[in-house]
C-alpha cells in the first residue's frame, strides 16, 4: 500500500477516532430498529466522507481566498493537532470535540446523524484541519485521489465500528477506551510534529537546508 496513503489513514483514524463516538451513537439510537440504527450509521459516515472530499478539493483554494500561506496553516494546524495529542495522552480526550452531556440531540434521525454524531463528534476542527493540510501539499490528481481514498477507507472503518458499537463497548470497556485514547494520542503527536516541521520548512526553507 502507498506509504502516504497509510500515513493519511493513520492521521484520520486518530483524529476522527470513531471509538470516542460509540456512547453517543448508542444513546442516539436507543430504541431504534436495526434498520434505523444502520441508517444513522450510514448517514454519519457518508457525512464524514463528504466533508473530507469537499475540503480536499476546496481546502487550498480556501487558504488562497483567506490569504493564508500553506506553511502558516501547516504550523498552526500542527500545533492544534499536537495540543489535541497531549490532551489525549493525559486522558482528557479530544478537547475540540464536545462531551456527550454538552450535546443537544435533534429529534430528526437524519439531522442527529449529521449533527452532532458526524460533525463535530467524529470529524471536528482537528480532522478538518488535517484534511486541508494534506490537500494543500498535493501536486496532482493522483495525490488528491489518495486523500479521498483515505477518506473512503476511514468512513468504512467508522461504519463498521458504529455497527459493532454495543459489542465493542462491552468488550473494551471504559478502561480499554481510555488506554486506546492514550495510544492514539502518542501516534497523533508524531503526526503533529511532522506537519509542523513541514510548515516550518515551507516558511523558512533556509533553516532546514
Amino acid at each position: 500500500m502507498n506509504t502516504e496513503l497509510v500515513k493519511i489513514i493513520l492521521a484520520f483514524v486518530v483524529l476522527i477516532n470513531p471509538f470516542s463516538a460509540l456512547s453517543l451513537f448508542l444513546d442516539l439510537t436507543k430504541g431504534y430498529s436495526p434498520a434505523n440504527r444502520r441508517k444513522v450509521a450510514q448517514i454519519a459516515c457518508f457525512t464524514i466522507f463528504s466533508t473530507i472530499a469537499i475540503f480536499t478539493l476546496l481546502g487550498e483554494g480556501l487558504l488562497k481566498v483567506l490569504g493564508i500561506s500553506v506553511g502558516s496553516f501547516q504550523v498552526a494546524g500542527g500545533l492544534l493537532v499536537f495540543l489535541i495529542a497531549i490532551n489525549m495522552m493525559n486522558g482528557g480526550g479530544n478537547p475540540v470535540k464536545p462531551n456527550n452531556e454538552d450535546i443537544e440531540v435533534n429529534s430528526s434521525l437524519v439531522a442527529s446523524a449529521v449533527v452532532p454524531l458526524a460533525i463535530p463528534m467524529m470529524i471536528g476542527p482537528g480532522g478538518i484541519s488535517a484534511v486541508i493540510i494534506y490537500s494543500s501539499r498535493v501536486s496532482g490528481l493522483w495525490e488528491v485521489g489518495i486523500i479521498i481514498a483515505a477518506g473512503l477507507l476511514i468512513s468504512l472503518f467508522c461504519y463498521a465500528t458504529l455497527m459493532a458499537a454495543g459489542r465493542v463497548s462491552r468488550f473494551v470497556g471504559d478502561t480499554g477506551l481510555n488506554i486506546l485514547s492514550r495510544v492514539m494520542g502518542m501516534l497523533l503527536a508524531a503526526v503533529a510534529v511532522e506537519i509542523t516541521l513541514s510548515g516550518i520548512k515551507a516558511i523558512l526553507p533556509s533553516l532546514m537546508s
